[in-house]
Protein backbone atom coordinates (compact mmCIF):
# COMPACT_ATOMS: atom_id res chain seq x y z
CA UNK A 1 0.00 0.00 0.00
CA UNK A 2 1.42 3.30 -1.08
CA UNK A 3 0.09 7.01 -1.73
CA UNK A 4 3.25 8.33 -2.58
CA UNK A 5 2.70 8.81 -6.28
CA UNK A 6 6.17 8.13 -8.30
CA UNK A 7 7.71 11.49 -9.01
CA UNK A 8 9.85 12.27 -11.97
CA UNK A 9 13.01 13.04 -10.15
CA UNK A 10 12.73 9.39 -8.24
CA UNK A 11 15.61 7.23 -10.03
CA UNK A 12 15.82 5.35 -6.50
CA UNK A 13 13.44 2.29 -5.66
CA UNK A 14 11.48 3.11 -3.04
CA UNK A 15 12.08 1.25 0.49
CA UNK A 16 9.84 -0.19 2.76
CA UNK A 17 9.67 1.50 6.13
CA UNK A 18 9.88 -2.02 7.91
CA UNK A 19 13.60 -2.12 6.19
CA UNK A 20 14.93 0.30 8.24
CA UNK A 21 12.59 0.48 11.63
CA UNK A 22 15.26 -0.05 14.52
CA UNK A 23 15.00 0.11 18.31
CA UNK A 24 17.97 0.88 20.61
CA UNK A 25 18.01 -0.02 24.17
CA UNK A 26 19.84 1.20 27.07
CA UNK A 27 20.22 1.02 30.89
CA UNK A 28 19.81 4.23 32.25
CA UNK A 29 22.59 4.53 35.48
CA UNK A 30 23.78 7.21 37.62
CA UNK A 31 25.96 9.37 35.49
CA UNK A 32 22.70 9.81 33.48
CA UNK A 33 21.27 11.45 36.16
CA UNK A 34 20.12 15.36 36.79
CA UNK A 35 19.60 16.99 39.76
CA UNK A 36 16.12 15.92 40.29
CA UNK A 37 17.69 12.46 40.29
CA UNK A 38 15.93 11.74 37.41
CA UNK A 39 16.99 10.82 33.60
CA UNK A 40 18.52 13.75 32.17
CA UNK A 41 16.42 14.99 29.09
CA UNK A 42 19.40 15.89 26.97
CA UNK A 43 20.80 12.15 28.03
CA UNK A 44 17.09 10.94 26.32
CA UNK A 45 17.38 13.43 23.35
CA UNK A 46 20.71 12.00 22.47
CA UNK A 47 19.39 8.70 22.30
CA UNK A 48 16.39 9.98 20.37
CA UNK A 49 19.16 11.34 17.78
CA UNK A 50 20.95 8.56 17.82
CA UNK A 51 18.48 5.66 16.96
CA UNK A 52 16.84 8.53 14.42
CA UNK A 53 19.87 9.05 12.52
CA UNK A 54 20.40 5.30 12.23
CA UNK A 55 17.45 5.02 10.39
CA UNK A 56 18.07 7.74 8.31
CA UNK A 57 21.30 6.52 7.29
CA UNK A 58 19.76 3.10 6.93
CA UNK A 59 16.71 4.77 4.76
CA UNK A 60 19.03 6.77 2.51
CA UNK A 61 21.66 4.35 2.31
CA UNK A 62 24.73 6.80 3.33
CA UNK A 63 25.29 9.43 5.96
CA UNK A 64 22.62 11.90 7.32
CA UNK A 65 23.02 14.49 9.41
CA UNK A 66 20.06 16.51 12.07
CA UNK A 67 18.40 18.94 10.12
CA UNK A 68 15.38 19.66 12.86
CA UNK A 69 13.91 17.85 16.06
CA UNK A 70 10.10 18.85 16.24
CA UNK A 71 8.01 18.11 19.60
CA UNK A 72 10.24 16.55 21.81
CA UNK A 73 7.47 15.85 24.46
CA UNK A 74 8.56 13.61 27.58
CA UNK A 75 5.60 11.99 28.86
CA UNK A 76 7.20 10.80 32.37
CA UNK A 77 10.48 11.15 34.07
CA UNK A 78 13.04 8.07 33.41
CA UNK A 79 14.47 6.81 36.65
CA UNK A 80 18.37 4.97 37.32
CA UNK A 81 17.66 1.29 36.66
CA UNK A 82 14.64 1.99 33.95
CA UNK A 83 15.90 -0.23 30.81
CA UNK A 84 15.14 2.61 27.90
CA UNK A 85 13.97 1.60 24.32
CA UNK A 86 14.13 3.92 21.85
CA UNK A 87 12.02 2.99 18.70
CA UNK A 88 12.83 4.78 15.35
CA UNK A 89 10.93 4.84 11.83
CA UNK A 90 10.93 7.08 8.82
CA UNK A 91 7.59 8.19 8.27
CA UNK A 92 7.96 10.26 5.29
CA UNK A 93 10.78 11.49 2.64
CA UNK A 94 11.49 14.20 0.28
CA UNK A 95 13.96 14.94 -2.18
CA UNK A 96 16.77 14.76 0.10
CA UNK A 97 15.39 14.73 3.29
CA UNK A 98 13.43 12.57 5.90
CA UNK A 99 10.70 12.70 8.46
CA UNK A 100 11.86 9.75 11.54
CA UNK A 101 9.07 9.39 14.18
CA UNK A 102 11.09 8.42 17.86
CA UNK A 103 9.01 6.89 20.48
CA UNK A 104 10.83 6.53 23.46
CA UNK A 105 9.94 3.20 26.17
CA UNK A 106 10.92 2.86 30.05
CA UNK A 107 10.49 -0.21 32.17
CA UNK A 108 12.06 -1.49 35.19
CA UNK A 109 15.09 -3.18 34.72
CA UNK A 110 14.38 -6.18 37.14
CA UNK A 111 10.76 -6.20 36.45
CA UNK A 112 8.43 -7.64 34.21
CA UNK A 113 5.65 -5.32 33.74
CA UNK A 114 5.40 -4.01 30.18
CA UNK A 115 7.65 -0.87 29.26
CA UNK A 116 5.58 2.40 29.33
CA UNK A 117 5.83 5.23 26.92
CA UNK A 118 7.95 8.19 28.06
CA UNK A 119 8.40 10.19 25.43
CA UNK A 120 8.32 10.65 21.63
CA UNK A 121 10.03 13.13 18.71
CA UNK A 122 9.70 14.07 15.46
CA UNK A 123 12.86 14.36 13.22
CA UNK A 124 13.95 15.86 9.85
CA UNK A 125 17.19 14.64 8.63
CA UNK A 126 19.40 15.38 5.05
CA UNK A 127 21.09 12.99 3.54
CA UNK A 128 24.29 14.47 2.59
CA UNK A 129 27.38 12.95 0.38
CA UNK A 130 30.72 13.17 0.98
CA UNK A 131 30.81 16.87 0.42
CA UNK A 132 28.28 17.44 2.85
CA UNK A 133 25.88 18.24 -0.04
CA UNK A 134 22.00 17.08 -0.03
CA UNK A 135 21.70 13.95 -1.82
CA UNK A 136 18.58 11.75 -3.30
CA UNK A 137 16.72 9.50 -0.87
CA UNK A 138 14.46 6.73 -1.66
CA UNK A 139 10.74 6.90 -1.24
CA UNK A 140 8.97 5.93 1.53
CA UNK A 141 6.75 3.00 0.95
CA UNK A 142 3.60 2.58 3.47
CA UNK A 143 2.91 -0.86 4.08
CA UNK A 144 0.09 -0.29 7.07
CA UNK A 145 -2.76 1.56 8.09
CA UNK A 146 -0.53 3.36 10.84
CA UNK A 147 2.38 3.86 8.72
CA UNK A 148 -0.03 5.82 6.51
CA UNK A 149 -1.14 7.80 9.06
CA UNK A 150 2.09 8.65 10.23
CA UNK A 151 2.92 9.67 6.35
CA UNK A 152 0.03 11.78 6.41
CA UNK A 153 0.60 13.83 9.61
CA UNK A 154 4.41 13.84 8.32
CA UNK A 155 3.15 15.94 5.61
CA UNK A 156 1.36 18.18 7.92
CA UNK A 157 4.09 18.70 10.29
CA UNK A 158 6.12 19.67 7.00
CA UNK A 159 3.62 22.46 6.06
CA UNK A 160 3.66 23.56 9.54
CA UNK A 161 7.56 23.94 9.22
CA UNK A 162 7.69 25.49 6.33
CA UNK A 163 5.27 28.31 6.71
CA UNK A 164 6.58 29.13 10.45
CA UNK A 165 10.18 29.37 8.50
CA UNK A 166 8.46 31.26 5.97
CA UNK A 167 6.61 33.79 8.15
CA UNK A 168 9.69 34.15 10.56
CA UNK A 169 11.62 35.41 7.45
CA UNK A 170 9.17 37.53 6.04
CA UNK A 171 8.74 39.41 9.56
CA UNK A 172 12.70 39.65 9.74
CA UNK A 173 12.93 41.10 6.29
CA UNK A 174 9.87 43.61 6.81
CA UNK A 175 11.68 44.80 9.96
CA UNK A 176 14.98 45.44 8.14
CA UNK A 177 13.02 47.26 5.24
CA UNK A 178 11.98 49.73 7.98
CA UNK A 179 15.59 50.19 9.68
CA UNK A 180 14.63 47.84 13.00
CA UNK A 181 17.23 45.76 14.35
CA UNK A 182 17.74 42.73 15.80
Amino acid sequence: MTDQAPRPEDEIPGKPISASRTTLSHIMTGSDTNLLGTVHGGVIMKLVDDAAGAVAGRHSGGPAVTASMDEMVFLEPVRVGDLVHVKAQVNWTGRSSMEVGVRVMAERWNESTPAQQVGSAYLVFAAVDADGKPRPVPPVLVETERDQRRYQEAQIRRTHRLARRRAIRELREKRAAEGMED
